[in-house]
């Protein structure tokens, strides 16, 4: 025989074997440990004597964001009257599309279901200890004398989880389906209730990622606490915001009962830095039992998503900062922006007149909106303008952003002379940085009035106009000097 030819027998062979070894090998693995661990092993012994073919499979789906609260359900319901024969993970090796309990009914060597060590997800719900949301699992469980299996897994659509999934089999009688209906009730009325952020402030979370570790697909935000004496208004501002916001809520139930609308629409507008997001994160507090959604101008594509819950968790307010960027004269959008115009408009109009929604919608443009959003009643029902302090604001202001250092009146008079026509946010910084030339100077002691000079030097000359607009400042007189350019602290 030609050497060659034996040569290439002798490797064939040895592929032909060594092929045959892998595949043994491996069909020995899928046929020990995965077997007795196989799904499809387990659910008919639970169910035993009945046999699979009078076993009825259920399913509901729910959205993605209600996690917590549906593992708020489970915790409560599997236990009490319900015993629990045994819990396990479960997955499947190729499971891109999901898993269901007919997957786990089917014997397979290759793609078996198999039960897995449960995996949990910390959800952060601005409370002191975040939820353990599990990912996938399975219950085998009893009701006195009745069998049943529970399967929880993501549901989505071409790889993307968009949801969760319940599946639920009983035995095809009517113990089963009296089981299978209660079962689905309360989880139902658990995502109704939304103990887990009812009355909180809320976001929708879009980043794939959190710094934390943790994921929710909703962010709970912890604003700063700011006091109804802390807002610093003109009385008007202050009287309308008092009617349109704090009395309308209150008087939502009478308003009900003689058949008037209980939504409503704001428009706060004013020139930056006046005040309008720091009122807000007053009202978000001041509001008791009122669960607020902050919507920036980037994540209106998502408000479908936030009026769902909005509708879900009212009362609610649903905050959209700088509308202006999104709900501009129609003139001046391009399609996309077109359309979200037209989503915001429909969902503002579109709302039933007994749903407890507030809009507060805030603009440093109100001259820029389309008018259909500006100048139709239905969608905005009261604008509140903010202005620039007057004299008595901006003492307030002053007393209010130097709480950690004195200030002596005389200092106070003269801030409040030279700051005319600045807004709130000038104010505020122009406070710290007087500390800051304070603590230059020796670091104790009161602010003085050369501090308050050199801060305002800093402020209105030595930056130019450009710094006059980016600090709120663009209609103060800054011709005269009070210290020389070169002047600096002691």
């Amino acid at each position: 025989m030609d050497p060659i030819l034996s040569v290439a027998s002798w490797l064939l062979l040895g592929a032909v074997l060594g092929a045959g070894a892998v595949f043994w090998i491996a069909g020995r693995r899928s046929r020990g440990p995965q077997n007795r661990s196989a799904i499809s092993t387990l659910i008919p012994a639970h169910f035993s004597p009945t046999s699979l073919d009078n076993i009825t499979i259920s399913e509901r789906k729910f959205p993605f964001r209600v996690r917590a609260d549906l593992q708020r359900a489970i915790d409560r319901l599997f236990g009490g009257q319900t015993t629990v024969c045994h819990f396990c993970g479960v997955r499947k090796e190729y499971s891109h599309e999901g898993i269901a309990l007919s997957d786990c009914l089917v014997s397979s060597e290759h793609n078996p279901a198999v039960s897995t060590p449960p995996q949990y997800e910390e959800i952060d719900i601005g409370e002191e200890q975040p939820i353990r949301c599990l990912k996938a699992g399975l219950w085998f469980l009893r009701q006195g004398q009745h069998q049943y299996v529970v399967l929880l897994a993501p549901a989505g659509h071409f790889g993307q989880v968009t949801g969760m999934q319940f599946q639920i089999a009983t035995p095809n009688n009517p113990d089963g389906t009296r089981i299978t209906q209660e079962f689905f009730q309360h989880l139902e009325a658990s995502v109704l209730k939304a103990d887990s952020y009812r009355g909180k402030i809320l976001s929708l979370e879009q980043a794939e990622h959190s710094y934390t570790g943790q994921s929710s697909g909703i962010k709970v935000h912890q604003l700063r606490a700011v006091e109804r004496d802390q807002v610093i208004l003109p009385r008007q501002t202050l009287d309308l915001l008092d009617r349109n916001v704090i009395q309308f809520t209150r008087q939502r139930p009478q308003l009900a009962r003689c058949r008037m609308a209980t939504k409503k629409g704001l428009l706060f507008y004013g020139p930056p830095g006046t005040g309008k997001t720091h009122t807000i994160h007053y009202l978000a507090r001041a509001l008791e039992g009122h669960t607020t959604l902050l919507v920036t101008a980037e994540q209106v594509g998502l408000l479908a998503e936030y009026m769902t819950l909005a509708r879900l968790l009212q009362p609610s307010i649903v905050v959209i900062e700088d509308v202006d960027l999104i709900a501009r004269d129609r003139s001046e959008l391009n399609t996309c922006e077109e359309v979200l115009l037209n989503k915001l408009l429909n969902e503002m109009d579109g709302l039933r007149e007994e749903a407890d929604i507030l809009f507060i919608l805030t603009t440093n443009r109100p001259e820029a909106l389309e008018r259909a959003l500006a100048s139709r009643p239905g969608r905005i029902d009261q604008a509140i303008e903010f202005p620039l302090p007057d004299d008595e604001g901006r003492e307030k202001l002053v007393r209010l952003y130097s709480q950690g250092v004195d200030v002596p009146a005389e200092v106070v008079q003269v801030i409040v002379r030279r700051t005319d026509k600045v807004s709130a946010a000038f104010i505020k910084e122009l406070m710290r940085r007087s500390v800051q030339f304070r603590l230059e100077r020796n670091g104790a002691g009161d602010i003085e009035l050369p501090d308050v000079e050199h801060a305002l030097e800093e402020m209105l000359f030595s930056g130019g106009s450009l710094n006059l607009k980016l600090l709120g400042a663009e209609g103060v007189n800054g011709s005269v000097r009070t210290v020389p350019t070169s002047a600096g602290p002691n």
